[in-house]
């Protein structure tokens, strides 16, 4: 398995978006948070979620080939649990059906990262810093807010184990920690 380092540097290789390389980054520690609240493996799912998107800059237009192109790039550098958590993230495309919670729990990362980064966005100060849980919580629950941002695919996080509450304070926290990486 590739060091982290080696995944970003890979990751800078073939994102050029510096919002695509945040985003990676968000989705990364809520991997690595759920992760460690579950239990499971911190630094492969963390790899999981850094890599997610790996493919984005060369498939945004072809979107059957997104995550398809990246478990091409990562085949033996990454376990084959985060691969086809990485293609199941796409599963209306790559016909990786999501089973494990590895799976589900990158699908949920990914949209919940886009809700809190919106949540923040929103307020005067745009710090995630001065992100309330319960702010986050009601956008949660207004579908009018960040349209975008698939409350189903949010709510996969409690085939994990977690319920939608605590999974939205875990991310809330998590991107506080890096909220200097991602400028907010």
């Amino acid at each position: 398995m590739i060091t982290r380092e080696e995944a970003f540097a890979l990751l800078q290789k073939y994102l050029k978006d510096e919002k695509l390389i945040k985003h990676s980054l968000a989705v990364e520690i809520i991997m690595r948070k759920m992760a460690n609240k579950l239990g499971k493996d911190v630094d492969s799912w963390g790899l999981a979620g850094l890599l997610h998107d790996l493919d984005y800059d060369y498939t945004d237009k072809e979107p059957e080939k997104h995550a398809n192109v990246t478990a091409q790039i990562l085949e033996g550098l990454i376990p084959e649990k985060c691969i086809n958590a990485i293609k199941a993230h796409n599963y209306k495309h790559t016909d990786y059906i999501p089973t494990t919670s590895i799976d589900k729990a990158l699908i949920a990362a990914d949209a919940v990262s886009g809700l809190v980064i919106a949540t923040a966005l929103i307020i005067p100060s745009k710090k995630l810093a001065d992100v309330r849980l319960e702010t986050l919580l009601d956008k949660f629950y207004d579908h009018s807010f960040a349209q975008g941002c698939s409350r189903s695919r949010i709510e996969l996080c409690q085939d994990t184990g977690l319920d939608v509450d605590a999974f939205l304070a875990l991310s809330l926290n998590s991107l506080k920690e890096i909220a200097d990486k991602l400028g907010l």
